[in-house]
């Protein structure tokens, strides 16, 4: 990843390591570290801006609530104390809320806001679709050091499985249905009644959801918002679609481009840049979705696509 990573790696091999095997051996096996969950350490997105908070050098600890009980409060204090010495470096509070001692069931469960069966490794239908994509790659990011019982990683690839095919479909459609409400209806809208204010609304939304669409298709987890077109740029082999979003996100309203204009729902008004580029990305979004054999269809109205993408599903779209 990053040399955040290495520095945290280091800390565990040089210290953390010596501190389990020397005061905790007979537990040695039982007890999982790496570094993952909140943070822009965990994506490798740590920058000298982000030393104003969650900076420091600390791993996480994750054992089972078993273990919790029998031995995880002394190691817990063990571990700050090692944090607190004279040799370690700054460490802020908000970071300490993030690393240590902690069960496997609390950290899955905090970060996605469900009550997480990291044992048998499920996941109901209904929480899968209560998710939020962010919280899915926290709780998937960063890298693991140790995990000799396998319970942590076990629940992580389980989760990097990704989303069962009804849900992921499911998703896909809500996201469909988002962006050309959102680019391709209401924003000409609130265009023609000189709402610009509204019409931002609307292009925030539609890059939001044009780039969540990327990444459902391709399936993978977007991370946190201010990420999310990093990783984009990352994930975007060939650069033409998150060159596109960039071009959205920073061409200018244009209330001039809307005067004596009408509002028609079949005509799209191309002395708008945003609506060409708007139209341009809902092309793009559909060829990848050919690409990945979910359509048989061509439209770059989006939310015709809809229909198509959840044939067969036994629980559509609210």
């Amino acid at each position: 990843m990053t040399n955040v990573t290495d520095k945290n790696r280091y800390f565990y091999d040089a210290f953390v390591s010596r501190l389990i095997h020397e005061k905790f051996g007979e537990y040695e096996n039982r007890i999982a570290v790496g570094i993952a969950g909140e943070g822009s350490d965990c994506f490798g997105y740590d920058d000298e801006i982000s030393r104003d908070h969650d900076f420091g050098t600390g791993v996480c600890l994750w054992i089972t609530d078993k273990d919790m009980n029998i031995f995880g409060h002394r190691l817990s204090i063990a571990y700050n104390e090692l944090v607190d010495s004279a040799e370690r470096s700054f460490f802020t509070e908000r970071l300490r809320e993030r690393r240590g001692v902690m069960t496997i069931r609390e950290f899955y469960s905090k970060i996605l806001q469900i009550d997480c069966d990291t044992e048998k490794c499920e996941i109901s239908d209904e929480n899968w679709l209560r998710l939020d994509h962010s919280c899915l790659k926290t709780a998937t990011n960063g890298v693991i050091f140790r995990d000799d019982m396998g319970i942590f990683t076990a629940f992580r690839d389980y989760l990097l499985n990704y989303y069962p095919d009804s849900i992921w479909k499911i998703r896909i459609a809500e996201k469909l249905h988002e962006y050309s409400s959102a680019l391709q209806v209401n924003y000409a809208r609130c265009m023609t009644r000189n709402d610009t204010v509204a019409a931002e609304l609307c292009r925030s939304k539609g890059l939001s959801a044009a780039m969540e669409l990327f990444f459902l298709i391709i399936r993978e987890y977007p991370p946190y918002y201010k990420w999310t077109y990093r990783a984009l740029t990352e994930k975007d082999s060939d650069g033409e679609f998150s060159a596109k979003i960039k071009k959205l996100a920073e061409a200018t309203v244009s209330a001039d481009a809307w005067e004596g204009t009408r509002y028609h729902p079949n005509r799209l008004n191309y002395k708008d840049r945003i609506v060409s580029l708007s139209e341009e990305i809902a092309s793009e979004i559909e060829q990848i979705m050919i690409n990945a054999g979910l359509l048989n269809s061509r439209g770059r109205y989006l939310e015709t696509h809809v229909n198509e993408i959840l044939a067969g599903i036994e629980h559509p779209v609210n």
